[in-house]
């Protein structure tokens, strides 16, 4: 077991974090975002990997001495990009709105309108 692929994820959400938290623009904070999200898509490799097993893929039933890696995580994993690329979809929907209607995306630039 190596600890490269959680070092990684760690380094991932990290570098994302320091973006959102120094984000000076709309688009940028959802990059960042995103950039975090994608840690989990390498911690959830990573914990399902098994090394030396096969692909999930068997016609005729799972062989008991070849074994495979788990592909529940691997399900998962494929489900955190379908959500991510929603929600990344969303927000930048959101965006384009905050500058029609504000004409800025600069989150300091941006003030509640009084009713």
């Amino acid at each position: 077991m190596t600890l490269l692929p959680y070092l990684l994820a760690a380094w991932l959400f990290l570098v994302g974090l320091y973006g959102v938290v120094t984000s000076r623009h709309l688009v940028h904070l959802v990059i960042c975002l995103s950039v975090m999200q994608s840690a989990t898509y390498v911690l959830l490799l990573a914990i399902g990997y098994r090394s030396g097993k096969k692909a999930p893929i068997f016609t005729a039933g799972v062989p008991v001495k070849v074994g495979a890696v788990d592909p529940v995580v691997q399900a998962l994993t494929l489900t955190d990009v379908v959500v991510s690329v929603t929600g990344v979809a969303l927000l930048l929907a959101l965006v384009v709105e905050i500058w029609k209607r504000a004409g800025t995306v600069d989150p300091d630039r941006l003030r509640r309108k009084e009713l």
